[in-house]
This record gives C-alpha cells, sequence and structure tokens, in this order.
C-alpha cells in the first residue's frame, strides 16, 4: 500500500536579495527600456500607497489597502499580460492599474468613496476591485469558460490574497476550471497573513501553489519579492493557460503595512518580523541589479522618483476636483431595480434631507 505524498516545490526565483542573479537561464527576454518601466511602475505604486494612506490619515480617503512590499509581485505579473488578456483585482492590486493603462486618478476617486472611479474603460479587459474575499476567484473562471467557448485567444488573471484560499469561491473555481481545461491563472499573493491570521493557522498544506494538484493542473511557488522572476513565471502560465492549461501560481511575499486602515498589525506580528522582510524590499532590490547593469544610476532614480511623485499629486488633485455623487446614487445604483427596502431607505433619507427629522 502506497499513500499519496505532499508534492515538493522549488521556490522560483532569478533575483536574490542582493540584487544578484541565481537563475541565468531564465532571464526573461526584457529590454533595458522595457526593464526600466517596470522599475518606474513598482515607484509609482509605493508614492501612490504612501500618499493613499496620508489622505486617509487626513480624512481625505476611506478606508484602504496598502500593497507595501508587494510592487514586484503584482508589476511583474500584470507586465505578462497581454492586450487581449482579462484581469480581475481583489482590493489590494494598486501597482497592477497602471501597468494596465488603467488612470490612478479613477482609482482614487474609488477609495475616496465614489462608485464612479470603477468606470473601466471600454478598450480594457479588466474588472473593477473586488472587496469581498475570494469573490473574483469565480468571475475569473467564468471569463475564461467565456473565451474558450467563444474560441478567443486570450487567458484571464485573477489576483487573491492567501485568505482567499479558505473561502469556498476558491475551490469551486479551481474545481471547474481544472474540470473543463479553462484558460485561467490563478495569482495568489501570499503576504503571510489574512489579516491578523497567520498562512499556517489556516492550511496544514506545505505550500499554497502545491493545492492546484488536487485539481488536476499546475502549481508554482515564487520568490514573490522578485519583479523577474514573478513576470517569467506569469508569462509561462499564461501562455499555458492560452492552450486551456489553467495554472495556480503562489507569489510568496509580505505585507509590510496593515492590513488595512482600519487594522493594527502589532498586535499580532513583531516588528523584528517585518525589519526582516524590509531587508528583501522588492523596488530595493530590483534597483541593485539595475544599476548593476548600467541600467540605472543615482541622477536617473532621483529624476524618477521626482516624476512618480509629481504623476501622483496631479492624480490626487484630478480625484478631488470631481464634483460629489449624489447621496441618491447609493440606491439607485445598488441593484438594476430598487427593491421594496432600497424604496423606503430612499423615502426616509429624503425625509432628513427635507428636514422633516432631527
Amino acid at each position: 500500500m502506497e499513500f499519496i505524498q505532499e508534492p515538493e516545490f522549488e521556490r522560483f526565483q532569478i533575483l536574490d536579495e542582493n540584487g544578484e542573479i541565481t537563475n541565468e537561464e531564465e532571464m526573461p527576454d526584457l529590454s533595458n527600456e522595457e526593464l526600466l518601466e517596470m522599475y518606474r511602475y513598482m515607484v509609482l505604486a509605493k508614492e501612490a500607497d504612501d500618499k493613499s494612506l496620508t489622505l486617509q490619515r487626513q480624512g481625505r480617503m476611506g478606508t484602504y489597502a496598502s500593497l507595501r512590499g508587494q510592487e514586484a509581485a503584482q508589476v511583474g505579473s500584470a507586465y505578462a499580460l497581454q492586450e487581449g488578456d482579462w484581469m480581475f483585482p481583489s482590493f489590494r492590486e494598486t501597482a497592477v492599474w497602471p501597468v494596465r493603462d488603467l488612470p490612478l486618478k479613477d482609482l482614487m476617486v474609488y477609495w475616496m468613496g465614489d462608485e464612479r472611479g470603477m468606470e473601466i474603460p471600454e478598450e480594457n479587459n479588466d474588472f473593477t476591485v473586488s472587496v469581498p474575499v475570494g469573490s473574483q476567484v469565480l468571475h475569473a473562471t467564468g471569463s475564461a469558460w467565456a473565451s474558450k467557448k467563444l474560441g478567443e485567444d486570450s487567458a484571464s488573471l485573477v489576483y487573491f490574497g492567501d485568505g482567499a484560499t479558505s473561502e469556498g469561491d476558491f475551490h469551486e473555481g479551481l474545481n471547474f476550471a481544472g474540470t473543463f481545461d479553462l484558460p485561467v491563472v490563478y495569482l495568489c499573493q501570499n503576504n503571510q497573513y489574512a489579516i491578523s491570521m497567520r498562512r499556517e493557522e489556516q492550511t496544514a498544506a506545505s505550500s499554497l501553489a502545491q493545492k492546484a494538484t488536487a485539481y488536476g493542473f499546475e502549481g508554482i511557488q515564487v520568490d514573490g519579492n522578485d519583479v523577474l522572476a514573478m513576470y517569467k513565471a506569469t508569462e509561462k502560465a499564461l501562455e499555458k493557460a492560452r492552450d486551456n492549461e489553467p495554472v495556480l501560481v503562489e507569489a510568496y511575499t509580505y505585507r509590510l503595512e496593515n492590513h488595512t486602515t482600519a487594522d493594527d498589525a502589532s498586535r499580532y506580528r513583531d516588528e523584528e518580523e517585518v525589519e526582516e522582510w524590509k531587508k528583501k524590499d522588492p523596488i530595493d532590490r530590483f534597483q541593485k541589479f539595475l544599476k548593476e547593469e548600467g541600467v540605472l544610476d543615482n541622477e536617473k532614480i532621483e529624476e524618477i522618483q521626482e516624476e512618480m511623485e509629481e504623476r501622483v499629486e496631479k492624480a490626487v488633485e484630478e480625484a478631488e476636483a470631481i464634483e460629489d455623487p449624489e447621496l441618491e446614487d447609493m440606491f439607485d445604483y445598488m441593484y438594476e431595480e430598487k427593491t421594496p427596502r432600497l424604496h423606503a431607505q430612499l423615502e426616509r433619507l429624503k425625509e432628513f434631507e427635507g428636514g422633516d427629522e432631527q
């Protein structure tokens, strides 16, 4: 009698923490201009993140989920998408937005509480921010199924966190994709915590990538702080997906900030742990590599920093210049047709607005 053993995964990496190449054979075929563009996207994401945290503290933005520490996982994977591919974000993909040519201003409008920020341009194959944990996994699976039925040469890429792997939506989506051989890549950003719950506390599996095995397709664990490894792994995964072979990619990374601005991470993790992960900062790592390759120098780094700061400030100005939405919009656009309860709530609101209630 032989029992099934857990599959072993070797974490895929191209650049180590010092920005040195550890896997020459897997180096992606990218020009210096493309490498520099990826670096610019990462810096832009960091600046947008820092600014959003400040805006929230000043009362100019609602609850916000920081991506700090996950810039490589997001930029590297999004950069591998082709124009016809579909992208499904969760609520933390600030870095993906500009890579997909989506206005940063619109994302800020959304986090400022205005649903109009999620009016995706018609020409973009991108879905809106998904706040419910894991629901976008099913949307991406359905999109992939539609693409296959229509005979399209495209793949769907969906982002979610390690916490989503404990949701039924995750298992239903992957099971369906494996059964029907769908063109979809599931990208789990394992940032080690589902809010306050450690990854080890929600699954006995030694990796999240190995969960793909149960559904009949491949999984890979990638150094999520290595932007080149994330690009190469996602590029390969998307190629497989376009041949109707779904793939699960686990980006092994770390959330340096709180889960959201409503969270206090110091209650459940040690500062020493955070400091250790800061040494693996994805932007610093990529910067070291680019300087060694002669693509970046200190002058260029400062120039890009200033440019991205200006770009973020402009996005904020544009977002805050938009006229406030009507309060009634929350009732008009909740469902295609208002329910009796929404009608009653709207009438109640009108009473308050009319000054009939104190």
